[in-house]
């Protein structure tokens, strides 16, 4: 009898609940030797993962998603010990039932996401420069266990989001105002020819940890690999927009200072290319970024790429009080 649902379509698949798969988990749990640890259900991620004991994750993976078991253990791997923060070591990691699953450390301490509203204006100074060298370093990882990731060929990847880009707005229900600039604005934008990084694609507030200690608050963790990509390191500072510093320009400012780049870098040009990365991003929604991000002072995207990811010392000072702080991905993002 098995103890996972045989599932085999997308619909079935996001029809199950955590709970439900409670059981499956304590008894998976089991079989690896770890059946006297409590197994408990986190809230939040887009696939289901348990806190095993006080130590250890275990993270699911439906068989419609067992690529990203592949995706997620060899990037964990890749980048274990070498960033100035942890990331979890994996333990195990395998199938069962057609499952697949890995059993990785916990790392320490509280979301950004649950700390964001804590931090004062001076925390989130301190912090920014933090994460941009975190994310610097990301970028400086190469492995062979990365040539897992996609995709194969980035500018063909670019072209092919340019394609379907409005056809995708337009199926979100993104009004035509927008909709019907999205060709002349891409077109308008020159990606150049960047070299390929290892991209974590959803660097945000829920895939940070944080502590605090007498000197403050610290970053003391970078978790959730699954949706890894190799690419052009701008399309990295999507989420960052939309999920960390959330029209902040003051932070933002800091935090590309902070991963490398010098204040003449941070031109029109970049805010621009960050942009139009959101509007080929994956998991692209500009319907639902609008709802939740500071509106543009004009309903065009040179402002929105102003507004979203202004770098301006000028404009850094009118926003250094901090910004969207109710900001969080989507829950089916990724």
């Amino acid at each position: 009898m098995p103890i996972f649902p045989p599932v085999t379509t997308e619909p079935e698949t996001d029809a199950l609940t955590r709970e439900q798969l409670l059981p499956a988990a304590k008894v998976l749990c089991g079989e690896l030797g770890l059946g006297g640890l409590e197994v408990t259900a986190f809230a939040d991620g887009s696939l289901p993962v348990y806190a095993v004991g006080d130590k250890l994750v275990l993270k699911l993976y439906p068989p419609i998603y067992r690529h990203e078991l592949d995706i997620e253990s060899s990037v964990l791997r890749a980048v274990h010990g070498r960033l100035p923060i942890p990331t979890p070591g994996v333990e195990r990691a395998g199938g069962f039932e057609g499952w697949g699953y890995v059993v990785m450390e916990r790392l320490a301490g509280e979301t950004l996401k649950e700390v964001w509203p804590r931090l004062s204006t001076e925390d989130k100074q301190r912090l920014a420069p933090q994460l941009g060298a975190v994310m610097a370093a990301l970028h400086a990882i190469e492995d062979p266990a990365l040539d897992v990731l996609g995709p194969g060929d980035w500018a063909g990847f670019v072209a092919k989001q340019k394609a379907v880009a409005v056809e995708r707005h337009r199926r979100l229900r993104l009004d035509e105002v927008w909709v019907a600039q999205i060709p002349e604005f891409l077109d308008s934008v020159d990606f150049g020819e960047p070299e390929p990084v290892l991209l974590h694609t959803e660097f945000g507030r829920e895939h940070l940890m944080m502590v605090q200690d007498d000197d403050g608050w610290r970053v003391s963790g970078l978790f959730d690999f699954e949706p890894a990509l190799r690419g052009a390191a701008e399309y990295e500072w999507v989420g960052v927009g939309m999920f960390v510093s959330g029209g902040d320009a003051d932070f933002l400012r800091r935090m590309l200072l902070g991963y490398g780049y010098v204040p003449e870098q941070l031109d029109e040009a970049l805010s621009r290319r960050f942009l139009a990365y959101a509007l080929l991003h994956v998991y692209s929604n500009f319907r639902w970024y609008l709802a939740i991000l500071p509106p543009p002072a004009e309903p065009t995207f040179d402002s929105l790429a102003k507004a979203w990811w202004g770098t301006s010392v000028t404009q850094a000072l009118t926003t250094s009080e901090g910004s969207g702080d109710s900001v969080s991905r989507p829950a089916g993002s990724g």
